[in-house]
């Protein structure tokens, strides 16, 4: 079938009805695609993360194995593989060994939902470029992520030394607030596509709707990131904190806990798999941006003015490049910014973009009923929306008045505490002096502070 006909035959790419036909080899091939693909993503991401940071900081980077430093992530890998495996003896053997496996297994099932095209003839079958499709494939790789932390938190808790469990006990609550509010995000996705499949939610961003305002029908965008902007900018937020990534990188935190949860993973094929966890979860968070905010495999203007642009191949490479440019996005975070404190990044996650995105939520949910009908509740549910939206503002302004009273609070106690400390007569603590004499034998001889 020529491309032509596929693009009249299904305009907006496949549905759910379309998955469940492949035969098992076609299947097959699918999955080990994308094996390749993200085994591939990590050796060339870590190779470009640590080449784009140097160049950033004045530095060559890698550039001993092979031409322009390529092969040095090969060479990392073997030497992982190769290198001794030292497994301390207090640890928990039979978890210890299972935390690896634990991370790296949902991260790789994450995927399977990622739609990279649409339906194409492969060996003379027609199938979706994806491997496979559910009713609640964005739901699934929420649960893939959550069942991810698992591995963290018993990677840490297995260890039995007490920076690991720290870090473990950081990656479970980080995930717990980060988490809700990633989910949060997609809710206004869900509302406008009216389905929680990749695949259709790509779909609807082949066409923008109209909302009608006021009496005038007034045209949207096709793609969800221009509609859902704060959607996007508080998800763009929250993959950093589910990802474990600078300035939220708290369970993994050299400068407080040493390595955090993979303190006692020696540089083995158990620290690998941790890493390749890691970067492959990163693969599917920008995965999953592209799907949901950036029209997924769809072809960005103006080349979507060619006809032949979204049927056929070349959807791979458009999402390809959108893929490299939301990754480069993750690399230019971590040379920017520093590490937040752990109380900061709790109480961004609870005090701010919880509630940004329920009172955000409401507000989408006015703009779809102002789309499906237009009568006076819409009108009630904007004024209602308006309502919520000041409320929350007034709130958060009545919140930090009363942060900085407890700050200024706590700054009054430590300065009578000092004054009490310094003037031992008014009832504070009797202080010794700092230059108290040093006896040697019998002989009574002064020594000046400071000195041994």
């Amino acid at each position: 079938m020529s491309p032509t006909l596929l693009a009249a035959a299904a305009p907006d790419g496949p549905s759910l009805a379309d998955f469940g036909k492949d035969p098992l080899w076609i299947s097959i091939i699918k999955a080990l695609f994308i094996f390749v693909f993200l085994m591939l993503g990590v050796l060339f991401g870590v190779w470009t993360e640590r080449k784009v940071i140097s160049r950033m900081q004045h530095r060559y980077g890698p550039n001993r194995a092979g031409k322009f430093g390529l092969l040095q992530s090969v060479a990392d890998g073997l030497k992982f593989g190769l290198k001794e495996d030292l497994t301390p003896n207090t640890v928990d053997r039979v978890l210890y060994t299972l935390a690896p496996i634990i991370l790296v297994v949902p991260a790789f099932l994450a995927f399977s939902i990622v739609p990279f095209g649409p339906s194409v003839w492969l060996f003379g079958h027609q199938t979706p470029l994806q491997l496979t499709d559910l009713p609640v494939a964005v739901l699934f790789v929420l649960a893939m992520a959550s069942i991810g932390v698992y591995g963290i938190v018993l990677a840490g808790w297995s260890s039995r030394s007490p920076y690991a469990i720290l870090g473990g006990l950081r990656s479970s609550a980080q995930v717990v607030s980060y988490e809700i509010a990633m989910g949060l995000s997609f809710v206004g996705v869900f509302l406008f596509s009216g389905t929680l499949s990749t695949s259709e939610i790509v779909a609807s961003q082949a066409h923008g709707g109209t909302v009608g305002l006021f009496g005038l029908d007034i045209p949207l965008p096709s793609w969800h990131v221009v509609l859902l902007l704060p959607s996007f900018l508080i998800y763009t937020i929250t993959m950093l904190g589910e990802t474990n990534r600078v300035p939220f990188d708290l369970p993994e935190g050299e400068g407080e806990l040493v390595g955090g949860f993979m303190t006692e993973y020696s540089s083995s094929l158990k620290f690998a798999l941790i890493m390749l966890a890691e970067y492959v979860n990163v693969f599917t968070v920008s995965a999953l941006s592209i799907t949901l905010f950036l029209g997924g495999w769809r072809a960005p203007w103006p080349i979507s003015l060619w006809d032949g642009a979204n049927v056929g191949w070349w959807p791979m490479l458009w999402f390809f490049i959108k893929m490299v440019l939301v990754f480069m996005f993750f690399i230019w975070v971590r040379a920017s910014l520093p590490r937040i404190r752990y109380d900061q990044l709790m109480a961004f996650g609870w005090k701010v973009l919880i509630p940004l995105n329920l009172g955000w939520i409401l507000l989408v949910a006015t703009m779809r009923v102002l789309q499906v009908e237009s009568n006076r509740v819409a009108l009630v549910y904007t004024l209602a929306a308006i309502v919520l939206v000041g409320c929350i503002a007034v709130w958060f302004r009545f919140d930090t008045v009363l942060q900085r009273r407890r700050e200024d609070r706590e700054a009054q106690v430590e300065a009578e505490f000092a004054q009490l400390r310094d003037a031992p007569d008014a009832g504070g603590f009797p202080v010794p002096p700092l230059d108290l004499p040093h006896y040697h034998g019998a002989e009574r001889k002064e020594v000046p502070s400071g000195s041994n």
